[in-house]
């Protein structure tokens, strides 16, 4: 049975996670052998396929994590009581904070997605995509309330905001003029400024 902390305490899932994305992004995912990152786990390789079938597990796990994250917290924005108006802005900005909150699996998993096994790829492209289509309902209920101008289709919008996103990782440093804060309240108000009738 494998162990399922080290000696302080951290689980050794969390463990080889941090391992492998230290390395991923130093190294790239296609230059990094299992081998190297089990030793900077410090655990073995059977510890490392108890928990992750394999090296393309991994990788999908550093992106699916920061995921899960970004979908509860979009889930509560949408659910909860605010005029659309400020759901639209709170989950627009939430985007860009927790994406820089995890820059280095946001640039590893863009950087590396083309790795991942046919199946682990369409996997994630459906968790990507029920995300997106949460997004996309709280651009609707806005054009269809009339808050929003309804001239650009929903999908557009959805794709212009997230391709600012998804290209935060080649230009975005913490030592930058910008606090992560200041990056999202600036994107989120350029969405906004797209959307007004």
């Amino acid at each position: 049975m494998a162990r399922t902390t080290d000696g302080d305490g951290t689980p050794v899932p969390q463990r080889l996670l941090a391992a492998a994305t230290r390395l991923f992004a130093d190294r790239g995912y296609d230059r990094t052998s299992v081998q190297e990152i089990v030793e900077a786990a410090g655990v073995t390789k059977g510890a490392l396929y108890h928990y992750f079938g394999s090296k393309d597990d991994l990788l999908h796990e550093v992106y699916a994590r920061m995921l899960r994250v970004q979908q509860e917290r979009l889930d509560a924005i949408a659910d909860g009581d605010a005029p659309v108006e400020q759901r639209v802005r709170d989950a627009a900005a939430d985007v860009v904070v927790t994406t820089i909150d995890n820059l280095d699996d946001a640039s590893i998993f863009f950087r590396s997605m083309h790795h991942l096994s046919p199946e682990k790829n369409k996997q994630v492209r459906a968790e990507r995509r029920r995300y997106h289509e949460r997004f996309r309902a709280l651009i609707e209920e806005g054009q269809r309330s009339g808050v929003f101008a309804s001239a650009t289709p929903a999908d557009l919008v959805v794709d212009y905001h997230f391709g600012s996103v998804h290209h935060l990782s080649t230009w975005y440093r913490p030592e930058g003029p910008l606090t992560p804060r200041q990056v999202a309240d600036h994107l989120a108000d350029l969405l906004l400024r797209a959307l007004r009738p």
